[in-house]
């Protein structure tokens, strides 16, 4: 009796323990499962960039992945293996592969039944066409520090290039203001360049389209003439606000709102032609991300100041009558945000009879608005036009005109790859590769 006293003494402990960390594991489980139930019914099945890619006979389940993904919930463990849970929201940050203690991950492009088409690039970042660069997330690596550095290794292989010698030539046009260009700007103004940085929208790039408040996960990175920017976790705002003091500090010069539409060689280099005008290059650094340029709805009056491609701050939204046009999560965030944060008048349409391509949490803050009265939905809807003060919609019941104040049109963006392909840049899909 005293042996079996004693052994419950000893053992009782632990198999409590046990039984709590099995406990644990099946709701963390189950957890993870429903969230890629979810992100499945949405169908937001494919990664856009880098990812990682799990061997599953190599997994052991350890959830040290899970642990060190910076964006939480996008790897999980189900049924004992990791699983990528929720693909759209990775960033290709990599600490889930550097984290596996069996090495069951590898960070891949593409997948088995979507092909990514990226750019083929030399080391020094030049691709087939000489003279034309390309860094950052528009080759593949959209975390900030991989982009920052690949600025300025770009800027390096371009400073060892002949210098420019015909009057009004630049030594290379740096396209796109995001962490790329801006570091690149940085880099080229440090070496002595004659440089021009243009930017078809605003400061930042992608950091700018991050929703308010996220937090952004970065590692320290140098940035020339500022130094070391010390950041691992970092608000998007705040992060910004010290990219803007450094640009400000280092006297850097971006030209906004001005696109690049194409190029010529010429004997110096490239005729690059923008909204803007014509500039001679030496050489040609494309910093421009893969969000491309925004979906345009192409209607009367859609290039009204009015009229925007995404929502920095609803606060500006206040007493307004807003019109927002799409149907992914883009555009329900912003509607219900909208709806929920501010006074505004806000109206939702979307072409589709359904929300397809939206995760479910999206949907049911866009439902609870309109039950509530604080949102207009229009499915089956179609923008015929804009204007000043109204909008026109046709809707299934015929057309209609509301007053209007604002619209925002989320509806995707295009991809740049046509653009590389016109210019002879040669671009190789991946399915699934390193």
């Amino acid at each position: 009796m005293g042996d079996l006293l004693a052994a419950l003494i000893y053992v009782g402990p632990f198999a409590v323990a046990l039984a709590a960390y099995a406990y644990y594991r099946e709701r963390a489980s189950s957890r993870a499962n429903a969230i890629r139930v979810e992100a499945e019914e949405a169908g937001l099945t494919e990664p856009a960039s880098l990812h990682p890619h799990i061997e599953l006979s190599l997994c052991c389940g350890s959830a040290a992945c899970v642990a060190a993904c910076p964006e939480k919930d996008v790897i999980g463990i189900v049924n004992g293996k990791a699983q990528l849970i929720d693909p759209t929201a990775c960033i290709g940050h990599g600490a889930c592969a550097d984290a596996c203690p069996t090495r069951a991950i590898t960070l891949v492009f593409g997948s088995e039944t979507r092909g990514v088409e990226l750019p083929v690039v030399s080391p020094t970042f030049e691709t087939n066409v000489p003279g034309i660069f390309i860094a950052g997330e528009l080759g593949g690596m959209g975390l900030i520090r991989n982009a920052v550095e690949q600025g300025q290794q770009a800027i390096e292989a371009i400073g060892r290039l002949p210098r420019a010698r015909a009057a009004g030539v630049l030594d290379v046009l740096i396209v796109g203001a995001g962490p790329a260009g801006f570091s690149a700007s940085l880099a080229a103004k440090e070496r002595g360049l004659n440089f021009r940085t243009i930017e078809q929208d605003t400061f930042g790039g992608t950091v700018a389209h991050f929703p308010r408040g996220k937090l952004v996960m970065t590692k320290p990175a140098r940035l020339p003439l500022v130094g070391l920017m010390k950041f691992s976790e970092v608000s998007k705002e705040s992060l910004l606000d010290f990219w803007k003091e450094a640009k400000r500090t280092a006297g850097i010069d971006i030209h906004y709102e001005e696109r690049l539409e194409g190029v010529t060689a010429t004997r110096d280099g490239f005729a690059a032609r923008t909204t803007a005008g014509v500039y001679q290059t030496r050489a040609i650094l494309l910093a421009i991300g893969r969000r491309g340029s925004p979906r345009h709805l192409n209607v009367p009056g859609e290039d009204l100041s009015k009229v925007v491609y995404r929502m920095v701050d609803p606060l500006q939204f206040m007493n307004k009558a807003v019109l927002v046009v799409g149907g992914g999560d883009s555009a329900l965030e912003a509607a219900a945000t909208l709806a929920e944060e501010t006074n505004a008048t806000v109206t939702l349409s979307y072409r589709g009879e359904a929300f397809q391509r939206a995760r479910r949490r999206n949907r049911s803050r866009i439902e609870l608005a309109a039950q509530n009265g604080k949102l207009h939905l229009h499915l089956a809807s179609e923008v015929l036009g804009i204007t000043p003060s109204r909008v026109q919609l046709r809707l299934t019941r015929g057309l209609v005109e509301l007053h209007n104040d604002a619209v925002i049109v989320c509806a995707g963006g295009i991809l740049p790859t046509p653009f590389l392909k016109s210019l002879g840049i040669e671009v190789h899909t991946k399915f699934g590769e390193a």
